[in-house]
């Protein structure tokens, strides 16, 4: 296949961490003395940094209370989300294949580093390049995070494809400038995805590795 690199998105295209996320918000949110949230909602955030998703639960957007809420989230989940976290059938399949395949591979996520290396240590998987909320300065939609990937890897843009479940994935790769490919594992559908470029759209993970000629 004419793609030299690969970069992942991490929840709800690879893992799914729901469990513990809902945990940190309803800690976050409680302790704050707000109501706990459903579980939909909450869901609706994953993907956005969680002082984004606090504002879009709350309404509140002063800096300090953005920054107790990811104090108190973390505060919840530290040391519980990489073991609550599992892997989407076909995830370590398909990064292992690509790997096999001489495709080089990595995670561009709001996650933090951190907790994604935990996971990745827990599942038994290496990657060539992974970057976190943390590691960047603009977040997604901002290109920032997927080029510094582009660079490390050594590919041309034409030679990547960047693998999402959001819309924000989708204009992600688009403002980098490389192919995009949804995969359906999480709560956006792929009728949604038709407002921005796209070279596939996957209902999973083996879908997608069929797709790639793997």
């Amino acid at each position: 296949m004419k793609y030299r690199a690969a970069l992942f998105d991490f929840d709800y295209t690879l893992g799914d961490a729901t469990e513990s996320i809902y945990e940190g918000y309803c800690h976050g949110l409680t302790e704050m003395g707000y109501p706990q949230p459903e579980l939909e909602a909450v869901r609706r955030t994953v993907g956005y940094m969680l002082e984004d998703g606090f504002t879009m639960l709350t309404g509140e957007a002063d800096p300090a209370r953005r920054q107790e809420f990811r104090r108190l989230f973390q505060q919840r989940v530290d040391g519980r989300q990489a073991q609550m976290t599992r892997l989407f059938p076909g995830a370590a399949e398909l990064l292992e294949t690509l790997r096999a395949h001489g495709i080089k591979t990595g995670i561009v996520t709001s996650k933090r580093k951190t907790t994604l290396l935990t996971i990745l240590e827990r599942y038994d998987l290496e990657l060539d390049f992974t970057v976190g909320g943390e590691g960047v300065e603009r977040p997604k939609p901002h290109p920032q995070g997927l080029l510094m990937g582009i660079q490390a890897l050594g590919a041309a843009k034409e030679e990547v494809l960047y693998c999402g479940d959001t819309l924000i994935d989708a204009e992600t790769a688009q403002n980098a400038g490389v192919d995009f490919a949804a995969v359906c594992n999480g709560i956006t559908g792929p009728e949604a995805f038709e407002a921005f470029p796209y070279v596939h759209i996957a209902p999973d993970l083996p879908e997608l590795r069929a797709w790639l000629g793997l």
